[in-house]
């Protein structure tokens, strides 16, 4: 192996931390914005999210029942956030402070399924699947009505806006609006129209209701009379029409008369604005994308207005969230809720300040780090496989099941359009690499089996041709070979543009030229197919990664096999050159990364981040943080924190060297109960009991070992009883164990030390060698009896034999 450039002498990554998880947070459900339109509340199986709406972040409200939620509802006033799980329980919570503060039975004997709060925030109706209605008095908590009546699952409830009329508006599976009275707790009228289920009610004034229906028609009714005034024909599956304020310029909406207008969201895909007084559309929005799928892929389920923030937010099927300017209907920001499978990603942008995704669906997702801000390319017909950017980050490629490969190019204000095609395989694109120095060409292979070559004409590279790109340009493959027998799943351009490398099902990697795609050696050793090729950036290796679980460097000259690296139980399904060419990172299916060093051939870290395979892998340009991505619907950033844990250590190195010159300066002035704080403060059991054996060598050593142990914290004194129970199983430090004990049971009560933490066990462990060291010590006292007798005698004996004498 060539050694590393002089520069790889500095420290190498032999760590990384998570720096951003981006987890799904919302998989469908009613979504909900606060008052000013700065947080987002999205429901996610057991969690309720909540999202700040500017970055991105975002914490989660959890269930103790671990039980999904069917619906929530946040009051006007944004104090009170309420939630309802299949569990049949209410659960109210302080949401800034992620508490729960009250949890009660919802009474109803099925899930809630529609929540909604009065004008007041002191009332809260649940519509349940059990047909019933609830009201909740938020103040005094206790239910205050139980409206039967309705037929099926109550999928709307609604407080009329007028406090002062104590009505609720619901609606249930027989189509009809009902009108609770709450004063008497009867239905008093019956609003019949609609022939399908109603999605959304919303009020013009006291006496104007407006309801939208899947029925494709949207009524507006007159509350005195109860009757309908006007029946507006949408032509879609209307899911919500939301009134646009009558303040406000909506001119670019349509809007030229005074007079109740209207939106509406649904199965279109698309926001169109609508006159009450001539039943007209005065606007429809525009289709923001060229595509073939069929509208129920892009269709909208939920439709709000933030007046706060003049926004008009929409949900959509595919649960994208975003947020429009409400007098333009100008794109503001757009967050992506749920990835599904991630099969690709890598990073983007001048300063990797962007990352683009595959997530199993024909359209990418470009993300934007710093808010979270999702772009959604549209352009291939079927799921994108795999991704590649080129070297400045500005242009990259997709490849997919649809045969074919897009080239698409960021611009100064990061928005991304695509600017080339190309397509020429028999079957789906499986794997695509860039050049490397240039933005010159493109290597593609497929399940066909072949390999192609695509030339990138000048015209899409020149900053100031590629400006006048109306549509997309068409490549054409220069060169086409035959590769291997079984598919192609990874190419790779080597850093110097002239050879490519490919791995296959077949277990064999193969090394071409790039000039006219002639073969130039085999790779055999595999036992399984290969999964990814990798060049070293600085030597001529090449990296393979297998479903055997291993990895390989292999010499460019020879072929020959220069080390195996084994350590994974599952398939390698990415590897990267990290640390300049230094080291490894590999990705399994089983969801972890290790981290090799390839001069060693040892695996220094192992990080256990996804909980299924890991398909996308990349590194940033600095090689400062790795982005990965997996079939769990995560994406991870780590960052190599390296020399962070390495100050970190040296730190902590000096700070305890520091304090154990501390506690030799304490010792040698005989402060002997700042010296017992300090050594329990390093955790050194050795140190405390050197501590214990130097006080009970002074003058009156007991005494003052009792005043030292009596003046410790309480969490201290349960520190030296973890560590005394490991002093009293030898019987060279058992004297000082037992004058500690002696201590606690003499100057604590007993209710007291069961109160210490881990007392049982202490006393466990302490009990069978005390009884030891007791019987030990029985031995030895009545051994010392015998030698006293035994001198007793020899004393007794000297005696006579001197009397005898004296006579």
């Amino acid at each position: 192996l060539a050694q590393p450039p002089a520069c790889a002498c500095l420290s190498v990554p032999s760590s990384y931390a998570v720096s951003r998880k981006m987890e799904p947070f919302y998989k469908g459900g009613r979504v909900q914005v606060n008052r000013d339109g700065k947080f987002m509340f999205c429901p996610c199986g057991t969690k309720l999210n909540v999202i700040v709406v500017e970055t991105g972040a975002l914490h989660s409200l959890q269930q103790d029942d671990e039980e999904d939620i069917t619906s929530f509802a946040l009051s006007p006033d944004d104090e009170i956030l309420v939630t309802g799980s299949r569990a049949l329980l209410l659960k109210q919570w302080n949401w800034r402070e992620n508490k729960c503060v009250r949890t009660w039975k919802a009474v109803h004997v099925a899930p809630v399924a529609s929540m909604a709060f009065d004008s007041t925030s002191t009332l809260l109706a649940t519509g349940g699947c059990d047909s019933t209605i609830k009201i909740w008095d938020m103040i005094k908590q206790y239910c205050t009505h139980n409206l039967k009546g309705s037929s099926g699952v109550v999928h709307l409830v609604e407080f009329h806006p007028d406090i002062s009329r104590l009505q609720l508006f619901s609606s249930s599976i027989d189509y009809k609006i009902r009108i609770w009275d709450l004063n008497s707790s009867k239905c008093v009228a019956m609003l019949d129209g609609h022939f399908s289920a109603v999605t959304s009610l919303a009020f013009a004034d006291g006496n104007t209701l407006v309801s939208s229906g899947r029925d494709k028609i949207c009524m507006v009714w007159d509350l005195k009379t109860r009757k309908s005034k006007r029946t507006i024909p949408v032509y879609e599956s209307v899911e919500a029409a939301v009134l646009l304020p009558e303040k406000g310029d909506f001119s670019q909406l349509g809007v030229k008369k005074q007079g109740l207008h209207f939106v509406t969201a649904g199965s279109k895909g698309i926001l169109k604005v609508w006159e009450v007084a001539t039943a007209a559309c005065v606007y429809t929005q525009p289709v923001p994308f060229e595509s073939k799928e069929e509208a129920s892929e892009r269709s909208l389920t939920q439709c709000m207005l933030v007046p706060e923030r003049n926004e008009i937010v929409t949900v959509s099927v595919e649960h994208n969230i975003v947020l429009y300017d409400a007098q333009t209907l100008q794109l503001r920001k757009q967050l992506a809720g749920y990835n599904d499978e991630v099969l690709d990603v890598k990073f983007l942008g001048p300063g990797d300040s962007h990352i683009v995704v595959a997530t199993n669906s024909p359209q990418l997702k470009v993300f934007e780090l710093a808010t979270s801000h999702c772009q959604i390319l549209y352009g291939h017909t079927e799921t994108i496989l795999a991704l590649d950017v080129f070297r400045k980050g500005l242009m990259f490629v997709s490849c997919a099941k649809d045969k074919s490969l897009r080239v698409w190019r960021m611009n100064k204000d990061g928005r991304v359009i695509c600017v080339a095609q190309g397509l020429g395989h028999a079957h789906g694109v499986g794997a695509v690499s860039c050049s490397r120095l240039k933005e010159s060409f493109i290597v593609t292979s497929s399940q066909d089996c072949t390999i192609k070559i695509w030339n990138i004409p000048e015209s899409l590279t020149s900053k100031a041709k590629a400006a006048l790109i109306s549509s997309p340009e068409t490549l054409h493959a220069r060169v086409t070979e035959k590769g291997h027998n079984k598919d192609i799943n990874s190419v790779a351009v080597s850093p110097n543009d002239k050879l490519v490398a490919t791995g296959s099902q077949d277990r064999l990697a193969k090394l071409w030229s790039c000039s006219d795609c002639s073969l130039l050696g085999v790779f055999t050793g595999h036992k399984r197919g290969i999964w990814c090729v990798q060049f070293s950036p600085v030597d001529q290796i090449l990296a393979t990664s297998s479903a055997d679980g291993t990895l390989k460097l292999w010499g460019l000259r020879d072929f020959s096999c220069l080390k195996t690296f084994e350590g994974h139980d599952a398939s390698v399904l990415k590897i990267i050159f990290v640390s300049r060419g230094t080291q490894l990172l590999s990705s399994g299916s089983d969801g972890l990364l290790k981290l090799w060093t390839i001069k060693t051939n040892e695996c220094v870290k192992t990080l256990d981040g996804h909980e299924d395979k890991i398909w996308g892998l990349h590194a940033n340009k600095q090689d400062d943080m790795v982005v990965t991505a997996s079939s769990d619907s995560c994406i991870t950033l780590w960052k190599d924190v390296t020399e962070i844990e390495e100050k970190e250590a040296q730190a902590k190195q000096e700070e305890q060297i520091l304090k154990e010159q501390e506690l030799s300066n304490l010792l040698h002035e005989k402060r002997y109960l700042r010296a017992l704080g300090l050594a329990i403060s390093l955790d050194r059991p050795h140190t405390v009991l050197m501590v214990v054996k130097a006080i009970l060598k002074e003058t009156d050593g007991r005494k003052h070992l009792e005043e030292n142990i009596v003046r410790l914290r309480k969490d201290q004194k349960e520190a030296v009883l973890t560590f005394l129970v490991t002093w009293n199983t030898n019987s060279r430090n058992c004297h000082e164990a037992q004058a500690v004990i002696e201590t606690l049971l003499k100057h604590e009560a007993p209710d007291s030390l069961l109160q210490y933490a881990g007392i049982k066990s202490a006393v466990e462990s302490l009990l069978p060698y005390t009884e030891r060291h007791f019987q030990r010590l029985s031995r030895l006292l009545q051994a010392s009896m015998f030698i006293d007798f035994m001198w007793q005698n020899m004393r007794l004996a000297d005696a006579s034999r001197q009397e005898d004498v004296a006579l």
